[in-house]
């Protein structure tokens, strides 16, 4: 059976099952540590004779899509003792959780996986990449076209967070972080925190970083302008006496070599996390469409976990508004694009696009409805800087 455990009564039970299944030893202020951070969870677990065999934790965010916050479930810390494994209870505490999830109307779920083909299953698909770099400090001393200045800093989460929403809505899946989640989750490493202000003192960016090891090790850096970018390039140079290299994960579309007089450095782009639409009438009907022309589509879409998902939907532009309708059938009349939960995430997060899609023969129907709908679709990057 399905039981809602507390961090106070279950915690124990809770952690002990984590630090086996993911391999790692809490020390007494760290067990605490995470204690006060699954505060904001709600944690099922499957009960065997009162003892806990697996679970799924819940974490309630938003996030942005195309500027637009939208709720969004994390699922985290999904984890089986041994000896209950292929028993389907894993199945059962995603299903019990999406269902709740689809009640309290978040339309988003993501999750970091253990195996992208296992969460497949279930609906969810690859939606994030990371791209890392690694790249000598020397290449980055070039005299930058910059006015204004970088500031160290101590601890302003309200000024980071400032500049941090405004460059978070230019991407799509970026977290809507509150002020818990940079103590616990941002800011909890003692990271070095410098501000890059514009000539007449306006914050357009920031850059929390470490030097070990002659490394130099970007934790996050975010910019509003191309002003503040250079000034905290420049900043990272200005470190070349204490390290001989930098790393840093970017957006996937990140043009840093195209600034560089030497763009031969390491670039790798890694899967990272996947996403899954919860309840598709709901998201498209919440979701800024961009305005098309005689815009007319059937989408057809199919959902094997959450079936309650499958059916027709309707997109028809009225006005300069695309307005999404539930159909009971489908007329002749409309063009169809058919497809399953998955991809229809990826397209409208924008990982890709439906005509990358539609080539790639991953979504079916005609193919001017695929363009209509890569047209009406707003092109931005998802990206995800953060982790759970």
């Amino acid at each position: 059976m399905i039981k809602q455990l507390s961090t106070t009564k279950d915690a124990d039970a809770i952690f002990a099952l984590s630090q086996f299944a993911f391999q790692y030893t809490l020390s007494a202020e760290a067990f605490e540590h995470k204690k006060q951070e699954a505060e904001r969870h709600i944690i099922w677990g499957w009960m065997s004779d009162d003892e806990l065999a697996a679970k799924v934790h819940l974490i309630p965010l938003s996030c942005y899509i195309n500027g637009k916050p939208f709720a969004m479930g994390g699922v985290s810390s999904v984890a089986t003792w041994p000896e209950y494994r292929r028993q389907g209870l894993v199945r059962k505490l995603l299903h019990h959780a999406l269902t709740y999830m689809r009640q309290n109307g978040q339309t988003l779920s993501f999750l970091h996986p253990f195996s992208y083909a296992f969460y497949r299953k279930y609906g969810w698909e690859h939606a994030f990449s990371q791209k890392q770099y690694s790249l000598p400090v020397t290449s980055l001393k070039r005299k930058w076209d910059t006015t204004g200045c970088v500031r160290r800093i101590d601890w302003d989460i309200h000024l980071l967070h400032d500049i941090y929403t405004e460059y978070a809505k230019c991407f799509n899946g970026t977290l809507v972080r509150d002020a818990k989640w940079w103590e616990e989750r941002v800011l909890q490493d003692n990271w070095h925190k410098a501000v890059a202000y514009s000539a007449d003192g306006t914050a357009e960016g920031y850059i929390l970083y470490k030097a070990t090891d002659k490394k130099l090790i970007v934790h996050e850096m975010v910019y509003n302008t191309l002003n503040a970018r250079m000034l905290l390039l420049q900043f990272i140079a200005n470190h070349d006496s204490m390290a001989e290299t930098v790393e840093m994960i970017v957006p996937e579309n990140d043009n840093l070599a195209l600034l560089l007089d030497e763009p031969s450095f390491e670039q790798k782009i890694s899967p990272y996390f996947m996403a899954r639409i919860i309840d598709v009438s709901a998201f498209l009907k919440h979701y800024p469409f961009q305005q098309g022309r005689q815009v007319s589509i059937a989408l057809h879409i199919d959902d094997e976990f959450l079936p309650e998902n499958d059916g027709v939907y309707q997109l028809r532009q009225t006005g300069s508004e695309i307005n999404v309708t539930r159909l009971q059938s489908d007329t002749q009349s409309q063009k169809a694009i058919y497809c399953n939960v998955q991809y229809l995430t990826s397209m409208m997060l924008g990982f890709k696009r439906p005509n990358e899609l539609y080539d790639a023969g991953l979504i079916h129907g005609e193919q001017d409805a695929v363009k209509q709908l890569d047209i009406i679709i707003p092109g931005r990057q998802t990206f995800f800087p953060d982790f759970f």
